[in-house]
């Protein structure tokens, strides 16, 4: 209580990082749920000795193990999540980070929470290129979260949305349905140079897109988002790479460093040999006379792994579907919005 009330001097902070370090170790889960709210001022209050100290690095683990202990489920956002993903941008521990990311979000403490994830998570640092290698798929639902009203939170997760969205499928897709029609109605009016990337993205010519993100840059800079831009623009060899798979069964690396606007055959098999590895063509090099063979998919899903792989992945469906009518059945009883539901058919009576 003492050292939550006041400021810790240098003396203190030793003594403080190693006594919340003990209690967040050894305390009970259960009763640390009876008042969150004190709980998570400590975790807080760690998060900012550490960050004082610049030792981000000693309060990951504390703040991973608080996160498991505060929460009655992994599908659970608590407020600590954004404190624990920040440490570990700090401390440049990804791999621990990617961890907590990696569970599926059903619940959320409070509202804010899902923002200040997302933007912790998916936002502005380039330092984050790693997570978004590894998660570009879930970065692109942040801006589907309800919302009443356009704030500075939602532009600039759409930003990212668009950027996250070209690198991982080279386009940006039409709003879900379910997105709120206040994200629909405004977020593209707040995003016009982004709006604009996407389109000369879809052209498939490099020169003309470096050209128009360096008439940019101070724009993309200022965002916090040039690092991703540059990402972009690297994933459009990748793209134009993969179109040509769909029209050739056979083409030179010289061809190939033609077509997509590489400099030498070196690159384009540099570019073709990183694309094999990563699964996302399927080819063969030739050596001999610089030829590349482009395949079919040698999957047949008949091995026993890809069984297992197909059942987990039905396993999960069904639980996701399971809790989506729990969820649903709960806000059919809310009274709040069955008094709206009411409300708007006696309005359109």
């Amino acid at each position: 209580e003492a050292y939550l009330s006041g400021p810790i001097s240098s003396d203190q902070a030793g003594g403080f990082l190693l006594s919340v370090v003990d209690f967040i170790n050894s305390c009970s889960g259960d009763q640390i749920r009876l008042a969150p709210d004190k709980f998570i001022q400590v975790c807080k209050r760690l998060k900012d000795q550490v960050m004082q100290l610049q030792v981000p690095l000693q309060g990951v683990a504390p703040l991973r193990t608080a996160i498991r202990k505060l929460q009655t489920s992994s599908e659970q956002l608590t407020t600590i999540h954004s404190d624990f993903l920040l440490l570990c941008i700090l401390a440049k521990s990804y791999k621990t980070g990617l961890s907590i990311l990696e569970d599926d979000i059903l619940e959320v403490d409070q509202p804010r929470d899902l923002f200040s994830i997302t933007i912790m998570a998916y936002g502005a640092k380039e330092n984050l290129k790693f997570w978004l290698r590894c998660k570009w798929n879930n970065a692109t639902h942040v801006v589907t979260a309800p919302m009443t009203t356009l704030n500075a939170i939602a532009v600039e997760a759409y930003k990212k949305y668009i950027l996250v969205s070209l690198i991982l499928n080279g386009q940006v897709p039409s709003f879900p349905k379910y997105t709120s029609s206040t994200a629909q109605r405004n977020l593209k009016n707040h995003t016009q140079p982004y709006i604009d990337l996407s389109a000369c993205y879809a052209s498939g010519k490099y020169s003309d897109l470096e050209a128009f993100i360096q008439s940019n840059v101070e724009k993309f800079q200022s965002d916090n988002n040039l690092g991703l831009v540059k990402q972009v623009l690297s994933s459009l060899y990748k793209r134009n790479i993969q179109r040509l798979t769909q029209t050739y069964l056979t083409l030179s690396l010289q061809d190939i460093a033609n077509a997509v606007q590489l400099k030498t055959p070196k690159e384009a098999e540099m570019h073709v040999l990183r694309m094999i590895q990563d699964g996302e063509i399927f080819a063969t090099i030739n050596q001999k006379d610089g030829m590349v063979s482009f395949h079919e998919d040698p999957e047949q899903y008949k091995t026993c792994e890809m069984a297992e792989h197909i059942d987990s992945t039905i396993q999960r469906l069904m639980a996701l579907s399971k809790k989506l009518r729990s969820i649903d059945e709960q806000i059919s009883c809310d009274p709040a919005y069955v008094s709206k539901v009411n409300w708007e058919g006696t309005a359109k009576i």
